[in-house]
């Protein structure tokens, strides 16, 4: 059987930025319980409720099959709560499919350096999936290693002057 393509409902009420248009969206429940809430992607950014959040922003975006929940981790600081969406929902394979293309098409480079054993760090840099704009760097560590580590400084900033080098910034 067919499935009939979606083109209205809820994501034509999704206020998205000038110039932007809702490619994918979903319906489901946040993690507060309330019903109705509508996730969307455009070209530039993934709506999660009324919050608007670019690609290149997009930590991490973890979808449970078994649950049917998605959930959503943003880009953040070192030691601080990272702002966090989970939202069960319902008919997300397009939202799905484009979730996973723009934020693979928001990392420009990834490398990950050594620090001790197999634990290290990613030097990551990120640009808007359209390609306009300056690369948004930031740096990942993995469980158990302490970026205050003047070592751990040392290496990261290292692999960013290299990493900077091999893309025609230094």
């Amino acid at each position: 059987m067919r499935r009939l393509r979606r083109s209205t409902g809820p994501a034509t009420s999704v206020p998205v930025g000038p110039g932007e248009k809702v490619l994918a969206w979903a319906t489901g429940v946040d993690e507060d319980g309330e019903a109705g809430v509508v996730v969307a992607g455009t070209r530039d950014a993934l709506y999660v409720g009324e919050r608007r959040v670019p690609w290149e922003q997009v930590e991490a975006a973890d979808w449970d099959a078994d649950t049917e929940t998605l959930r959503v981790t943003e880009v953040g600081t070192w030691g601080e709560a990272r702002a966090a969406h989970e939202h069960r929902l319902e008919e997300a394979e397009r939202l799905l499919q484009l979730v996973r293309e723009r934020v693979t098409a928001s990392v420009v480079l990834q490398r990950h350096v050594v620090v001790r054993g197999r634990r290290g760090l990613r030097v990551i840099a990120r640009r808007a999936p359209h390609g306009r704009g300056e690369l948004f760097w930031v740096y990942e560590f993995d469980e158990g290693v302490d970026p205050d580590d003047p070592r751990v400084r040392r290496l990261a900033e290292a692999e960013l002057r290299h990493a900077q080098a091999d893309v025609g910034l230094v």
